[in-house]
């Protein structure tokens, strides 16, 4: 399924792929935002993109750790525009075993807002004045919570 893959890395000696369509997620992200604010809007979108999924990376390095505390080795961690999956070698045996796994990768999602929330809650005047106003709202997308601007 993920054998047109690329090695870009590991993360906790797990290998880190990119699926060969995941440059089309930083194509779409610059088209979204060069649109209505040129290039600089073009460099951001790539760059929230390459963002989100370092936190989708992150999402499935949770559930590979937890399935590792089992003693489920992971074999790669693949990349591609819909989102990540970890390849595990074997499914858990125990359904308590199954829980925690599934449930890693959602506590890190819920960790890194917590970390997003108090660093922009409690600075968000540090945001350069472009980068604030890219923030706030994307070209037909909904503003960001109150606590950005």
């Amino acid at each position: 399924m993920f054998r047109h893959s690329w090695r870009v890395g590991a993360l906790a000696g797990i290998d880190l792929k990119l699926h060969f369509t995941f440059p089309l997620v930083l194509a779409l992200g610059a088209l979204q935002w060069g649109s209505a604010h040129g290039g600089a809007g073009a460099l951001f979108g790539a760059l929230l993109m390459l963002a989100l999924f370092g936190c989708v990376a992150l999402h499935e390095l949770g559930h590979a750790l937890a399935a590792r505390r089992f003693g489920i080795p992971t074999r790669e961690i693949v990349l591609f525009p819909l989102g990540g999956v970890a390849l595990l070698a074997r499914s858990a045996r125990r359904p308590a075993e199954e829980f925690w796994i599934a449930l890693a990768g959602p506590a890190v999602n819920v960790a890194i807002a917590a970390l997003l929330a108090l660093v922009l809650g409690l600075a968000p005047a540090a945001l350069p004045g472009e980068a604030s106003g890219l923030l706030r709202a994307a070209p037909g997308g909904p503003s960001l919570p109150s606590f950005l601007h």
